[in-house]
């Protein structure tokens, strides 16, 4: 029996060896931890177990049947973050540049399909050269395997991908299925065809790093959701990042205690909003001083800077926010900030997270680009996602609210639960002055002194309807409330709606504007 337990002794640490200790230093080189260092630091000290640690490919083909190595390039397993389940694979760039084979993929199908099975969330590790070209055909039907199973996750379990290095090809279609990405400045990439490739086909030269890397995936593509300096505050953050999410759509997010009071006033935030209407001020300033602790998590926070979305607490509890940023384009809605947005909001009422929402939208964005992008359907997007959205949902206007962006900012139209504004919200078809050049354009034109005129009846429409009271009136706006009230009035709307229960009709699924 000792010879057994020596021999299985030798070969697990075989296995944790990888591709070989010359390799793993190659790594180090690179600033890269190798893929059980990063399960390490992921997971909760002691909690991972791993799985299918001898696996071998079965590839007899190219010189292929003399080189196995166990776990065949990635290491599949589950332990705890947080104390709560999570399963995870993290792909070993030191066993054949961590490609995908079809043993490879099988190991990580499994896995998922037991996180499918108990309702916890899959983390994935990717740091891999793609498909395994020995295996021709076998690790593309591996890779189709794994996308399957994204699909059939999608809204049931929370699934994270990290990018820790090179992912190209068909590798980048899981992370992409999956609900947050996150990436590496420096050391990681993502692209379908690499500059190689590109510069082949298109004749354009350019870097990995400009084509794929994370700054650019983080800020002007909207593919990646967050960009890390390093592996290692990458690790920490998805940490953080999952300790805002339930493990499953069956669940409530999880509640941590905190000593933040619930009433606890702000009255900076009577002085936040501008006097003069033209002038922008940072919406995150609110967002940071009404959540737990000023604790937020802000998601894709490079891309579409005119909209802010993000996770944070009220009485312990995860609520997802969504913001307007007059700080950029004055808040405006485009075709990314619509579509950042909508996906947002869709994971948050997947999850049963409530969703905040700050509203200070002067409109769409004017323009041909606009128009001729698409600004309609990919507008249309974020309108959708409100509507079907059947979480508890709270928002505040905090001072415009214009013309259709009012309608699609979680209105009271689109099943707002509770909706509030500032004493000094504007809810308007447009603003005052564009409103009267259209509406009094004769008794302007034909005023002694045009300009007074304007003036006049700007006032006069501003005093009418550059305000909250008549929407509340209305009974679209459910009170008129002080900013620095505006923590306890969301905290308190939570409360009631925690045990909110509306249900969509029934129906396959819906037919969004994609």
């Amino acid at each position: 029996m000792q010879e057994i337990i020596e021999k299985l002794d030798h070969l697990r640490n075989q296995a944790r060896l990888g591709g070989g200790q010359a390799r793993i230093d190659s790594q180090h080189a690179r600033g890269k931890l190798t893929a059980r260092e990063r399960i390490d630091v992921l997971l909760d000290e002691g909690s991972f177990e791993e799985l299918d640690m001898f696996v071998t490919h079965n590839c007899i083909d190219f010189g292929m049947a003399d080189k196995r190595i166990a776990g065949d390039g990635v290491v599949t397993g589950h332990g705890t973050i947080f104390g709560r389940a999570v399963f995870v694979f993290s792909q070993d760039f030191t066993v054949f540049g961590g490609s995908l084979s079809e043993a490879n993929a099988t190991k990580i199908c499994k896995i998922m399909d037991m996180a499918l099975k108990v309702g916890a969330p899959v983390i994935g590790l990717n740091d891999s050269g793609g498909a395994r070209i020995h295996e021709g055909v076998s690790s593309l039907a591996g890779y189709a395997e794994v996308f399957q199973r994204n699909v059939m996750a999608s809204g049931v379990i929370p699934q994270i991908s990290a990018i820790m290095g090179p992912c190209a090809g068909g590798a980048v279609y899981s992370p992409a299925l999956t609900d947050f990405i996150a990436m590496v400045k420096d050391t990681s990439y993502m692209f379908v065809t690499g500059p190689d490739v590109v510069k082949t086909v298109t004749h354009e030269e350019v870097t990995a790093e400009d084509l794929g890397g994370a700054v650019t995936h983080a800020t002007r593509s909207g593919v990646a959701d967050f960009a890390f300096d390093n592996d290692m505050s990458m690790l920490k953050q998805l940490r953080r990042l999952m300790s805002f999410l339930p493990s499953n759509n069956t669940e409530k997010p999880p509640l941590v205690e905190t000593h933040d009071p619930a009433n606890r006033p702000d009255m900076t935030l009577d002085h936040l909003v501008p006097m003069d209407a033209t002038k922008p001020y940072d919406m995150k300033e609110l967002i940071e001083k009404v959540v737990d602790n000023n604790d937020f998590m802000e998601v894709q926070a490079g891309y579409a800077k005119n909209i802010i979305i993000g996770f944070g607490r009220m009485e312990g509890s995860t609520v997802g926010i969504v913001a307007n940023q007059p700080l950029v384009l004055a808040g405006c809605l485009d075709i990314n900030s619509a579509i950042k947005a909508a996906r947002f909001v869709r994971f948050c009422d997947c999850f049963n997270i409530p969703i905040v929402t700050f509203v200070d939208v002067p409109g769409f964005l004017p323009g041909t680009q606009q128009e001729l992008g698409g600004i309609i359907k990919h507008g249309a997007k974020l309108l959708f996602a409100y509507a079907e959205c059947t979480v508890p949902k709270i928002t505040v206007i905090t001072r415009k609210a214009y013309g259709g962006a009012y309608d699609v900012m979680a209105s009271k139209h689109l099943r707002g639960d509770l909706n509030y504004a500032w004493p000094n919200a504007e809810i308007a078809v447009m603003g005052p002055k564009g409103a009267s050049e259209i509406i009094f354009r004769n008794e302007i034109k034909e005023a002694d002194d045009p300009a007074a005129k304007l003036q006049e009846k700007t006032d006069e429409y501003t005093n009418k309807f550059a305000n909250p009271f008549i929407a509340a009136s209305k009974g679209f706006i459910d009170d008129v409330i002080m900013p620095h009230n505006t923590r306890y009035r969301v905290i308190r709307g939570l409360r009631l709606m925690k045990d909110k229960d509306l249900q969509n009709p029934w129906k396959k699924h819906a037919n969004m504007p994609l």
